[in-house]
């Protein structure tokens, strides 16, 4: 593990480039080799045990790329068992939960904060912990959508549909008085316009992605392993569909990927 080797970025599918583009922004010096689980998205349905060894999976590959440090970009698994896997690995392990729950809790003024994501992150509840860990006292109440994602993946960003999808998961949230709001999936932050236009100003919308950068800086400097040669050339693989996770890559990194993108298989996990 050396301070130019390449930061392993795992997620479910292809919301993950959300964090590899905040990466990208904050630490342009550095490279990722990236995992997407393609074959076996979504992971937000499945149950612990299946979440627990898919992660698994995709972090042994990612171990044996020689990373200097692992990002969980899946509100999933860093919800469900991230603190597994960092007991598995001997490398930094940053989920994109603890440092979005951090920036919610030091945001709101009311002390009452509203968490969308997966019915998987809804139901372990692991946002609401962990805010209320940092913040004792703070009010969560939290939204399952799940029809977010099938709209970022179709590119319906903007428009009356996705304007009415927002209405009616988040009118239950701004009814509750909360004035923090966590966007607790990496594809969320691509249906912000729409977001905030219902939101309006007086709720401030914390974008997980953006903080787990912020996180990993903070991480790769205490450690010392922060690049000291710019110009590390990234690595994308895939477990189904390269042609597809390209294309959809257009809507998440500016530009899209120069980058070929690798079909893998994984090798089972007990």
């Amino acid at each position: 593990m050396t301070e130019n080797a390449l930061i392993g970025v795992f997620d479910s599918g292809v919301g993950g480039l959300t964090v590899v583009r905040e990466i990208f922004r904050q630490l342009p010096d550095e490279g990722v080799v990236y995992l997407g689980d393609t074959a076996r998205v979504p992971y937000g349905t499945r149950s612990p045990e299946t979440v627990g060894r898919y992660a698994r999976e995709g972090v042994n590959f990612l171990m044996g790329k020689g990373i200097k440090a692992l990002v969980v970009a899946c509100n999933t698994v860093s919800a469900v068992c991230l603190d597994e896997i960092a007991r598995l690995v001997p490398v930094p392990v940053i989920g994109v939960l603890e440092p979005g729950a951090r920036a919610a809790a030091t945001a709101t003024r009311n002390g009452h904060v509203g968490v969308i994501g997966t019915l998987a992150t809804v139901r372990s509840g692991a946002y609401k912990r962990a805010i209320e860990a940092i913040r004792p006292g703070t009010g969560v109440t939290q939204q399952a959508c799940p029809l977010f994602v099938p709209l970022v993946e179709e590119g319906w960003l903007k428009g009356d549909v996705p304007a009415l999808v927002v209405k009616n998961y988040l009118e239950p949230l701004k009814g509750a008085g909360i004035d923090t709001l966590v966007l607790g999936c990496t594809h969320y932050p691509l249906l912000k316009p729409a977001l905030e236009a219902f939101a309006g100003p007086d709720i401030t919308l914390v974008d997980s992605a953006v903080q787990t950068a912020r996180a990993l800086a903070e991480e790769l400097r205490t450690r010392g392993l922060s690049a000291t040669e710019g110009g590390a050339r990234s690595e994308f693989y895939v477990t189904d569909a390269p042609d597809n996770f390209g294309m959809l890559a257009e809507k998440f990194l500016p530009g899209g990927l120069e980058e070929r993108i690798y079909k893998i298989e994984l090798e089972v996990a007990s």
